[in-house]
């Protein structure tokens, strides 16, 4: 399945069918909504509406990059806006994929913070590394601890602890060589994780 169209299309549709084991009743938004791939309701208790972002890529292990390019950087504009970044192997296409559910300022903060972080990486050559963040790609790495958390989504985003990398917070705080994308809410206060 080399083709991205099919990677994400089935993406997607694994979301869907994982949402609807956990009482979601999922729909696919087709092309017409710009930042939402999926939109789902609860159907177990209060009924919460969630956005779903699919990012579907073939990888084996560890070694996936998804391209989170300047879109993907771009803060949450509800509370209840996700992101879930799926890895599929292609040696093992009946296996289920590994899948990532992340708030999208989360993803957006690791899109930045990691192409920055490699953009002015101080040991690197110079002129070398010269490509925008609208080419960021980030690794299975920074979302390790959000692996399977679906019991986060219906959860208002800005409640949920930040589970990326300790190193990554201490990225943010270097405002001269990394630090945050132009509006996302965390300039103001960095949260704790």
């Amino acid at each position: 399945m080399a083709d991205t169209k099919m990677s994400k299309s089935a993406g997607e549709h694994w979301v869907c069918s994982v949402l609807a084991r956990h009482n979601w009743a999922a729909a696919l938004t087709r092309d017409g909504l710009e930042r939402t791939d999926i939109l789902a309701v609860n159907t177990n208790g209060p009924r919460r509406q969630i956005e779903v972002q699919v990012k579907a890529i073939q990888a084996k292990g560890s070694k996936g990059k998804w391209p989170l390019g300047l879109k993907s950087q771009q803060p949450a504009l509800s509370q209840h806006e996700w992101y879930v970044l799926v890895m599929l192997d292609p040696s093992t296409p009946t296996v289920a994929p590994r899948s990532f559910i992340v708030p999208r300022d989360h993803v957006a903060a690791a899109a930045w913070i990691g192409h920055m972080d490699w953009l002015n990486d101080p040991e690197a050559l110079p002129g070398k590394r010269n490509v925008g963040p609208e080419q960021s790609r980030v690794g299975v790495d920074a979302f390790e601890l959000y692996e399977d958390r679906w019991d986060l989504l219906g959860t208002p985003t800005d409640e949920i602890p930040v589970m990326l990398p300790q190193r990554f917070r201490d990225l943010a705080l270097e405002t001269t060589r990394v630090g945050l994308p132009e509006g996302h809410p965390w300039k103001e206060q960095l949260p704790i994780w």
